[in-house]
């Protein structure tokens, strides 16, 4: 399973890609607007994510409501840089948008999935990714894990369809705990975009520390004899 990192901050891309395991970011209006964003300054802000991920996907959503609009905003996106990917909410208009935008080379991630009808909507669609959220079904009481597993299922089962003669990787999206990364990928899904503080979690493990303050105790002692 690849890890993107679900952030618009410059900082924390630059952290996760020195770690060695970034694959890819996604972003949202919302995490833009947590960095400050301004709406003139998306575009560039935009660029510069995707110039340091050199080459990896980097999802920029769209806020356009129809589906003309969605096509018009989504040819600019993608045009901003060869590795930006035009991330859409699934609604009609976002279908007929992928349609025709996934006809003209165009990558779509297909988000806000809540349901496996909507992901094999999507896939037929044309989208490129498919993202199923995970930690707001929990924030309703629900199990968001088995709602990931119902989606992973039945995009696997006809992913060889005529219909779908393309490549679709499901996204976990909504992460937010170390749990949440390991059912995802038990299930088989292709890509978790995990926000950074949640992916400092995984790295993270109590036993771990303790071994590591235990090896440096010992350390000093070997070096004090």
């Amino acid at each position: 399973m690849k890890f993107f990192i679900d952030t618009a901050d410059l900082d924390e891309i630059k952290e996760a890609k020195g770690w060695g395991v970034l694959a890819g970011v996604t972003t949202n209006p919302s995490l833009y607007m947590k960095v400050g964003g301004k709406l003139a300054d998306f575009e560039d802000h935009m660029v510069k994510i995707a110039h340091l991920c050199d080459g990896l996907p980097v999802s920029a959503e769209s806020t356009a409501k129809s589906a003309e609009d969605m096509i018009v905003e989504g040819r600019h996106l993608s045009s901003l840089a060869p590795n930006i990917v035009v991330k859409l909410p699934i609604c009609a208009e976002s279908l007929a948008a992928t349609r025709r935008l996934s006809e003209e080379g165009v990558r779509i991630n297909m988000t806000l999935v809540f349901s496996a009808p909507q992901a094999l909507l999507a896939a037929n669609a044309g989208a490129r990714y498919i993202s199923p959220f995970v930690g707001r079904f929990d924030d309703i009481g629900e199990d968001g894990i088995d709602e990931l597993s119902t989606v992973i299922q039945c995009i696997e089962n006809y992913s060889w369809d005529k219909n779908v003669d393309h490549e679709v990787e499901i996204i976990t999206a909504s992460v937010r705990t170390p749990n949440h990364v390991t059912q995802a990928a038990l299930l088989g899904a292709d890509i978790a975009t995990v926000p950074f503080g949640a992916l400092k979690k995984c790295l993270a493990h109590p036993l771990t520390q303790q071994g590591l303050e235990r090896f440096e105790a010992d350390w000093e002692k070997v070096k004090g004899a």
